[in-house]
């Protein structure tokens, strides 16, 4: 028994990888979302509005920074692993009611990549764009520049993998994961907001946990 146990122990991140890169690939393929219903062992759904989505890695993952900016640019992965990075571990509250406690994101601070590029006078907000070929969010400029709101490149102390928006992916933690866009590969400074793909079909556009979308859910600490 104690041989089992332990056996188990050994097998378990293994079987968890296993099972959310099938539920990951299955979602991909899914036009119904019915596969965004199946918890995997993290606790996570995958969702994806798109039909299916192409897989980026180091030779040809690309995130532009454009817009209201006096220097844009395009960032390769690898640009984007030399640059500081910061660690925060907070919950993950979905709007759709489910939650993962204590889920650490590290990637590099949005208001880093602003900075470089030099926002003008006139800017109000960031319109975020995706690979996929059909997500969008938006933050105001102040919410952007939150420490805790970063280009995600690791999830768990290991590499965002494509089933939860890798290579890199928006992370804002005090609001609703459908702010948290996968996916991402574009930055776009702008003088007012844009409703993002949830926002357009009746979510609120601030998606403060617990403080918005008729939701009472425990801010995330």
């Amino acid at each position: 028994m104690l041989g089992l146990g332990a056996a188990g122990l050994v097998a378990a991140p293994a079987l968890q990888r296993g099972l959310e890169s099938f539920l990951g690939a299955a979602a991909d393929r899914d036009p119904t979302g019915l596969t965004g219903l199946l918890p995997n062992g993290g606790g996570f759904r995958y969702y994806s509005v798109a039909a299916s989505v192409p897989r980026k890695g180091p030779d040809d993952y690309r995130l532009t920074v454009d817009g209201l900016v006096d220097r844009p640019g395009s960032y390769t992965l690898a640009d984007l692993r030399r640059m500081p990075r910061t660690r925060i571990v907070r919950d993950v509250q979905c709007v759709t009611g489910w939650r993962v406690p204590h889920t650490a994101f590290t990637g590099v601070t949005l208001s880093r990549l602003l900075s470089a590029a030099g926002v003008r006078p006139g800017a109000a907000a960031v319109r975020f764009t995706c690979f996929d070929g059909e997500y969008s969010e938006s933050l105001t400029l102040e919410q952007a520049r939150r420490g805790d709101v970063m280009v995600a490149l690791g999830m768990n102390d290991e590499p965002i993998g494509h089933a939860h928006g890798g290579p890199a992916r928006l992370y804002v933690a005090p609001m609703y994961f459908y702010k948290s866009a996968k996916w991402l590969s574009g930055i776009t400074v702008t003088s007012e907001v844009r409703p993002g793909y949830w926002e357009e079909r009746g979510y609120d556009i601030d998606a403060w946990v617990g403080r918005s979308n008729g939701r009472d859910d425990a801010p995330t600490v």
